[in-house]
């Protein structure tokens, strides 16, 4: 240990409980853990704080030093923000778990940064509403990186990203300054909306400490249904029609193109809900607070599809039984996938009017390079977020023909997870230079020591001032 952590931890300690710091022998490799495999470097120490005030002393203390934090909450990421680089400590939000009671009246809730997705869901739940982000990972994800990504998941197209969620923040900024807005204003307009800038900053503008969410009714109908399809055009057709016909019913519209189906069925307990052959299948579902009507309007529509031949076979939910075996189906599709060792897995979007091409000429390229490559893509087709997987013996050449293609196609080479460390050598492909220079002007005026997940989404390039900053 040197002599300047030594003495950094000494004024630690003064302000914080014994087990708020951990030593670097101590923590072991619970916080190296990164779910893409791949190992961080053993942290200076581990510092985890119960309260913003805490989380205020050690980032003032940590800036004077020129002590560089990597900020983890859940460590879900798959961009590796939160991955350990040399040199940094880790600022754990992880007894940060706190959540309010929610407000039924303004359908809000109040969460600490590490508290659960799912918490946050159960306790809307208890409150007779509903939270409207879901992701796969809702057991272990926070709050707190939930806001640092814009997360979005299944149901963005009824309730939108994570950004939507959002009526109010509580951040620590680096210097220790306290950022408080949690009054819950639905319309506030009294000068900047410092909030938003933290929301998909991914910790590199402050630590978010407290975030104040926004509730929904809670659906009195949830139905979905499983389709086949010929084609991605038939999705699409599919799409549209439930659109016009459905509007705000409609709550989710997940894509699975074949051989991925085929593959997860081989490895499934369960029985499939479809036979294995089809190009696409689309997992439907609507929420709705009409029962008496919202499944026959839901049903006439899937009829009228498939009598127009857009969708080849299809089975809907008949009880919640049934209802979460499909939504088992579709989550089925990270476990088959997450035991493929070594795979090439991109989180993007595209238009949607643009993904058919995407697709084709993505494939042609990949297999130019490795003829064997299998791809498996799937993800949330309504709102155009794909997750494209490669397995091939070039991942390099992989990874970059899938995000110049993504480029071409003018869509992002990031749709939820961010950028991390792991994509901003592409970040220039889908954000101008005057873009990537803006950003760095917001952290060198947020974090002019850059102490906060420094080398995360960009590189800060060396300056002399502000007006400095400029793209390398």
């Amino acid at each position: 240990m040197s002599q300047k952590v030594a003495e950094l931890l000494s004024r630690l300690e003064e302000r914080l409980d014994r087990s708020a710091i951990v030593s670097a022998e101590e923590a072991g490799p619970r916080y190296r853990e990164d779910p893409d495999g791949k190992a961080g470097a053993p942290p200076e120490f581990v510092l985890r704080p119960r309260t913003a005030g805490e989380v205020s002393d050690i980032l003032r203390l940590c800036n004077e030093a020129g002590q560089r934090l990597v900020v983890q909450g859940g460590r879900t990421g798959l961009a590796g923000a939160a991955r350990i680089e040399p040199g940094e400590a880790v600022l754990s939000l992880e007894r940060m778990t706190a959540i309010e009671t929610p407000d039924r009246e303004a359908a809000t809730i109040v969460a600490e940064a590490g508290a659960p997705l799912q918490m946050v869901q159960d306790a809307a739940d208890s409150a007779g509403l509903l939270f409207g982000v879901d992701i796969g990972a809702r057991g272990t994800a926070t709050v707190g990186g939930n806001v640092a990504t814009n997360a979005g998941g299944i149901r963005v197209l009824r309730y939108g990203m994570y950004r939507a969620q959002v009526l109010g923040l509580e951040a620590v900024l680096a210097d220790g300054s306290i950022l408080t807005s949690l009054k819950g204003l639905p319309k506030d307009n009294s000068g900047y909306d410092l909030n938003q800038l933290f929301i998909g900053s991914e910790g590199t503008l402050g630590v978010v400490t407290r975030a104040c969410l926004r509730l929904h009714p809670k659906p009195a109908t949830e139905i979905n249904a499983f389709c086949a399809l010929a084609s991605l055009d038939a999705a699409i057709a599919l799409l549209t029609l439930l659109r016009q016909k459905l509007g705000p019913l409609l709550s989710a519209y997940e894509v699975n193109f074949a051989p991925l189906y085929g593959a997860m069925v081989a490895g499934m307990d369960a029985p499939a809900p479809l036979p294995v052959g089809s190009p696409v299948y689309v997992l439907v579902e609507i929420q709705g607070q009409e029962p008496d009507r919202d499944g026959e309007r839901f049903a006439a529509v899937l009829m009228q599809a498939v009598e127009d031949g857009v969708i080849d076979d299809v089975v809907v939910s008949q009880s919640p039984r049934e209802f979460r075996a499909l939504w088992a189906v579709r989550e089925d599709a990270n476990r088959f996938l997450f035991s493929i060792k070594g795979l090439v897995g991109v989180d993007v979007s595209i238009p949607l009017a643009r993904i058919g091409t995407f697709l084709r000429e993505t494939e042609a390229a990949v297999q130019a390079v490795d003829r064997n490559a299998d791809i498996y893509v799937f993800g949330h087709l309504g709102d155009g977020n794909l997750h494209y997987q490669v397995r091939t013996v070039d991942p390099a050449a992989a990874y970059d023909i899938v995000y110049r293609g993504v480029a071409a196609a003018g869509g992002s080479v990031s749709a939820e997870h961010g950028i991390g460390l792991d994509k901003k050598e592409w970040l220039h492909l889908v954000r101008s230079d005057a873009e990537i220079a803006t950003m760095r002007r917001l952290k060198a005026a947020f974090d002019p020591n850059n102490i906060l997940n420094a080398g995360r989404v960009f590189d800060l390039a060396p300056a002399t001032s502000i007006g400095d900053v400029s793209p390398q």
